[in-house]
């Protein structure tokens, strides 16, 4: 079943990053998008997760145009819809991690699933405090809180950058195996290649779209 949609996304800064793209993602579908340094990789992660509004075209999830929606609907859409996880951990710094992953699923009606907090290496670190975790603990605590809220689509921009590969790799077998398990999909913007090669599909992200 069809998820996403891209129509002719075209978007550009002081120069061009990408013209006339067009995406589609399904349920069960894992793409990763890899490109050089500035291609565009996270902005067009922004603008198909609903945060940017492309310079031109459309996004479309489960057949609505995000961007005729009111920031409400597409603010309702991020919440129960949505898991993004950035480079930057955007984690409360004053609260432990169970806290911060609690939060995401109270805001969403999720359980809390303990199987996520143990395949993520971090369910003995739950009671500590954000700062005085390392930036891989706390990269996997902002990929547990994620998947704690079961989101339809993933969109995971660089979520493994303060990661050894060992980890890396724990965690995108991990996203993968719930999209799989969840009928969701996976949106995984990276530069290794070696962590893409999991994926379904690999595309380079270009200037004259994506190939």
């Amino acid at each position: 079943m069809e998820l996403l949609r891209a129509e002719n996304l075209s978007h550009s800064f002081d120069y061009p990053l990408f013209e006339n793209l067009n995406l589609t993602l399904k349920t069960q579908d894992c793409i990763a998008i890899e490109g050089s340094s500035g291609c565009g990789k996270s902005t067009l992660l922004h603008i198909l997760s609903s945060l940017l509004q492309p310079n031109k075209g459309d996004v479309f999830y489960k057949n609505k145009n995000l961007y005729h929606l009111n920031e409400n609907e597409r603010l309702k859409i991020r919440r129960y819809d949505f898991g993004i996880i950035f480079q930057t951990h955007y984690l409360f710094k004053g609260f432990s991690a169970l806290e911060n992953i609690e939060l995401a699923s109270v805001l969403s009606h999720q359980k809390l699933d303990e199987k996520i907090l143990e395949k993520l290496g971090i369910d003995k670190l739950l009671n500590q405090k954000i700062g005085k975790l390392s930036g891989g603990q706390q990269q996997r605590v902002s990929i547990a809180r994620v998947l704690c809220k079961k989101p339809k689509i993933i969109f995971a921009d660089e979520a493994t950058g303060n990661l050894d590969f060992d980890n890396a790799k724990n965690v995108i077998e991990l996203l993968i195996s719930y999209v799989k398990e969840n009928e969701a999909a996976l949106f995984f913007v990276t530069h290794d290649h070696n962590l893409a090669k999991f994926c379904d599909q690999i595309y380079t992200l270009k200037s004259n779209g994506i190939c």
